[in-house]
């Protein structure tokens, strides 16, 4: 390795070990503007994708697709739920609220392609993820992801169009960092590796 390639492997390196979810409520404005946006975008989209099927889907929430969002969440509980107080259901609609930035990850399984499973476009979108996530923390941004039982919901499908074969994954925040947390413990590396003969 060049000394070039050794300064890159540790820049790589600390911007991995340095990136940990940060929870929507300690995410506050200012968050990235468009531009930031389109360029934490673009590092998504250079995820690998086998046969280039883009099996991935960024929904950037505005206002009203937020308020939409919340309206799932609400609905969403209720059906799951229905003895939730009002309480519960506001708490349920506020959490599209949370943060500055807020986008949709929606995995795009549509394609009739029987060489790509799958659990590998599964990856690419996860590999996106990723990518976007470290952009974002490589510019100083914090992050977290969220999901559960409402990202399946009936109400949100209808609430983004979401077409048979297409599935709501998780919600990415993005904020600065009002409150950071002790980085939590990561697996060693012979709990995650087998090492084969």
């Amino acid at each position: 390795m060049t000394p070039d390639d050794t300064d890159l492997a540790v820049l790589a390196d600390a911007l991995i070990h340095s990136r940990q979810h940060i929870g929507p409520k300690r995410l506050v404005a200012p968050g990235p503007d468009e531009a930031t946006l389109r360029v934490l975008l673009a590092a998504a989209a250079a995820a690998p994708d086998h046969q280039q099927l883009r099996p991935l889907r960024f929904h950037v929430l505005g206002p009203q697709a937020r308020a939409r969002l919340g309206e799932a969440f609400a609905q969403a509980l209720q059906e799951r739920d229905p003895a939730a107080t009002e309480s519960q259901v506001a708490d349920a609609r506020d959490k599209a609220l949370r943060g500055p930035v807020l986008l949709l990850a929606v995995a795009d399984l549509r394609a009739d392609e029987p060489g790509v499973a799958e659990a590998e476009r599964l990856v690419s979108l996860g590999a996106a993820i990723q990518n976007l996530l470290l952009a974002a923390q490589a510019r100083g941004w914090g992050s977290g992801l969220t999901s559960g039982r409402s990202m399946r919901s009936a109400a949100l499908r209808q609430a983004f169009g979401l077409q048979e074969g297409e599935h709501a994954v998780c919600c990415i925040t993005l904020g600065t960092v009002s409150r950071a947390k002790p980085a939590r413990l990561r697996p060693a590396v012979d709990e995650i590796a087998r090492w084969e003969p």
